[in-house]
């Protein structure tokens, strides 16, 4: 199958003269409609510029550093005033506020029509993918900040001065787009990285979850399995190697080609001794969550040792994240010890310097193994967007909420459990909806640790006083374990002896964080913004 990367440099070129300064949104200096949307091709090369910057996989990497399962150490990156709770108005960390992709979808949709289609399906299916980007942009939007303008096409900057709509009125913006998109999408892209109706149901059933539509939710994964397009790989850690691009598994992914197209925030995330800045890594908070092999969890099964915490676990944890101990690269991997064992300096030790890892952890996925990427900065990882198990446990999700534990949970539930290597569901443990709710989460959690939905996820989810769970779990002390790495030690699982743990950052949540601050150079640039409260 062809890749969308491809089109993608030429789609751009022709929309970059259409870009503007002002909230993102006016055509001001748009090429002509009446020398450029003459032919096919044109609309064509439109359509493929909207989905320049549309999956933004740094973000998708770098986003579990706002959860307690990441943590990001260069505070001019954006990422880590979401973890430790520093956002203000004038420190707005990485933003997703901005208009330019919706503009570009706007700009189609006002003359697609002046193209004549030697083929109506084509046409049909450019103005579906142009209204399911739109869709996708606007839902990011109103999830981070509750709430923005619904834009049109403006020439002016005194024109784009518009208020905010309503949560609710985008989200009705969101559904109409997503419905229309269904009526003329294609059912199988022409290429990979196109949105098809997978992907437009994909971005239905995580709007509608993320808002706690389970009906809605459960609905449009149904639809999705239904198509009997997608399947779980039988490897996991295939998922996030360049031997798994094409898997059946995934629904959307952002492309990429070395050289060509090429991602280079895979270099950020290695290790110091690996060349990388240890930009985005995760916490031992996650290492945590994984079960043991039993099935059970580590405060209930007799296999977990504190001074052996990566031993018996799910092995989801050693296919999410390289961990001290393990064999990498030909040696043993130490981010422990502040001396190697020939007495020099330890450069992966947390505090040798900052490009080292200050969890003491680094993903493994995307980034094992080393040697599939000539060069990790300019690399061809195609980062995922939405995969089917997401499909399998929002459904799960939607169906417990809404009618508790049934045949059907409990067996999309196995189906994702197995495929790793784990026992199935123990039934008379999780007999009740709380109970499989506990599990779901946990679930989510490590199935898609380092993918960017953690976030979101401890936003939506409530505790037994309805309160955020991210209000319990973003407030406290973020540490790394301690210890020494013992090289007499055959199993790599047992060669980390932690001795104790150290401290990271302290971290705050407050309620006002659920929604991210507008950044005041939108505010300043349009005067009928009003700032999220409490910033």
């Amino acid at each position: 199958m062809k890749r969308l990367s491809i089109y993608l440099l030429a789609g751009v070129a022709l929309l970059s003269a259409s870009c503007s300064d002002f909230l993102d949104t006016a055509p001001h200096d748009a090429l002509s409609p009446s020398t450029t949307w003459k032919t096919e091709a044109d609309a064509e090369s439109f359509v493929v510029g909207c989905y320049n910057g549309l999956w933004d996989p740094g973000s998708i990497l770098y986003l579990d550093c706002g959860s307690d399962l990441g943590y990001n150490n260069f505070s001019w990156e954006g990422w880590r005033p979401w973890g430790d709770g520093s956002l203000s108005s004038s420190n707005t960390g990485a933003s997703f506020y901005s208009f330019t992709i919706i503009r570009r979808c706007n700009t189609v949709l006002d003359n697609i029509d002046n193209v004549e289609f030697k083929s109506e399906e084509k046409k049909k299916d450019l103005i579906a993918q142009a209204k399911a980007i739109r869709a996708y942009k606007y839902f990011l939007m109103n999830w981070w900040y509750g709430g923005v303008p619904i834009i049109d096409s403006y020439l002016t900057a005194e024109e784009a001065q518009v208020p905010r709509n309503t949560e609710e009125e985008v989200r009705k913006q969101i559904a109409q787009d997503l419905d229309d998109a269904l009526a003329g999408i294609n059912t199988v892209p022409s290429e990979r990285g196109r949105i098809a109706k997978g992907g437009v149901l994909a971005i239905k059933m995580r709007e509608a979850l993320y808002y706690g539509e389970w009906q809605k939710a459960k609905e449009a994964a149904q639809a999705i399995i239904d198509l009997k397009q997608y399947e779980l790989d039988p490897d996991f850690s295939n998922l996030f190697k360049l031997t798994g691009v094409d898997s059946k598994e995934i629904i959307i992914a952002d492309q990429r080609i070395p050289n060509t197209f090429g991602l280079g925030t895979i270099g950020q995330m290695y290790n110091n001794k690996d060349a990388g800045w240890s930009s985005i890594v995760p916490t031992q908070n996650l290492v945590d969550m994984y079960e043991m092999t039993d099935g059970k969890t580590k405060e209930e099964s007799s296999l977990y040792d504190a001074a052996h915490p990566f031993a018996n676990r799910d092995p989801r944890m050693e296919m999410t994240i390289l961990f001290p101990g393990q064999d990498w690269r030909g040696e043993v991997l130490n981010t422990l010890d502040e001396l190697t064992p020939e007495g020099g300096k330890n450069i992966n030790y947390p505090t040798y310097t900052d490009n080292a890892s200050k969890t003491a952890l680094t993903w493994a996925k995307y980034l094992d193994p080393f040697e599939q990427y000539p060069n990790v900065w300019n690399t061809g990882a195609c980062v995922i967007v939405f995969r089917y198990a997401e499909v399998l446990l929002s459904y799960a999700e939607a169906e417990n909420e809404l009618n508790g534990p049934s045949a059907q949970v409990y067996d999309y539930l196995d189906q994702i459990r197995t495929r790793a290597g784990m026992p199935v569901v123990d039934r008379a443990k999780y007999a009740s909806k709380d109970q499989l709710r506990e599990l779901i989460r946990r679930e989510r959690a490590v199935e898609f640790a380092g993918e960017g939905l953690r976030r979101a996820d401890i936003l939506r989810w409530k505790d037994a006083n309805n309160k955020m769970l991210a209000e319990t779990v973003l407030n406290g002390t973020l540490n790394r374990i301690s210890g020494t790495i013992d090289y007499n030690e055959t199993d790599s699982y047992k060669r980390a002896v932690v001795k104790g743990s150290e401290f990271i950052e302290n971290r705050q949540f407050s309620a006002k964080n659920r929604y991210l601050p507008i950044p005041q150079s939108s505010i300043d640039k349009n005067p009928k913004l009003e700032q999220n409260p409490g910033y």
